[in-house]
């Protein structure tokens, strides 16, 4: 498994919300870059950008700092918020981004999905956010009432093979992940699938790694490596298991599109 450290920026920062509202924000770093340069320096293997701001405006706004961050540094980046369109998609992986993370229109239009995916395969993941049980949208301010299996199968059914799964209920209280959810969303999953929401300790990294759940890719970290509650290295070595898949590295990579 992989630990990617996460970069959320707002306002041209860098940030974590509590539990997605975006009125709980900490300031971590008034730089994405150097922020971003930190988690390389530090072991990152990959890293997950979040354009919060582009999540609410429902368009990107910071492909500048997407940009910074893929042109300084020599390390694949995901990217997400906002990624409503093919071409918000295609600028997003012409400013650098390794893959692109579809949200909201996802599950809203069928026929935006179709087309990403034949564009670009598996550089495409789709963010599956739950807040009480139910897939949040819109930048996490709107709750459903689909229920995350469905929705699941449903894009799988589409062709959707990679995932995000967050726990927003847990996202950025430290106080561990929910494993039976992990449990759960693994035996649904047919692709691979990476988590966030919670991650505090390393004994929450091991307490993943320790489930063995062969589609469980990779584990996304944010408010816990910006307090220094471990470093990418530990955490990355915490999760470091030869049971699970190796996500492919920037030398193996197949670009599609």
């Amino acid at each position: 498994m992989i630990l990617y450290p996460a970069i959320d920026v707002l306002g041209g920062q860098a940030v974590r919300l509590v539990k997605g509202d975006f009125s709980e924000q900490t300031v971590y770093d008034d730089d994405p870059l150097h922020a971003a340069r930190q988690w390389v320096d530090d072991g990152a293997r990959f890293l997950h950008v979040v354009d919060l701001d582009g999540a609410r405006a429902g368009q990107p706004v910071n492909l500048e700092q997407l940009e910074r961050i893929t042109s300084a540094l020599d390390v694949p980046v995901q990217y997400g918020g906002g990624l409503r369109t093919l071409p918000d998609v295609r600028d997003a992986l012409r400013a650098g981004a390794e893959r692109a993370i579809l949200g909201t229109a996802a599950y809203t239009d069928v026929d935006f999905l179709d087309e990403v995916l034949a564009a670009y395969g598996d550089r495409v993941l789709v963010s599956v956010d739950v807040r009480g049980g139910h897939v949040a949208t819109a930048g996490w301010t709107e709750t459903t009432q689909m229920p995350v299996a469905d929705v699941i199968e449903r894009l799988q059914s589409r062709g959707v093979r990679r995932f995000v799964y967050t726990s927003v209920d847990r996202d950025g209280m430290l106080e561990g992940p929910d494993l039976d959810q992990v449990r759960r969303v693994a035996g649904t999953v047919r692709g691979r699938f990476l988590y966030s929401g919670g991650i505090g300790s390393l004994e929450d990294l091991r307490a993943l790694s320790a489930l063995r759940q062969v589609n469980l890719a990779g584990v996304i970290v944010g408010k816990a490596l910006y307090e220094r509650r471990f470093s990418v290295t530990e955490g990355q070595a915490a999760l470091e298991d030869d049971a699970h898949p190796r996500e492919s590295s920037p030398h193996d990579r197949v670009h599609a599109g």
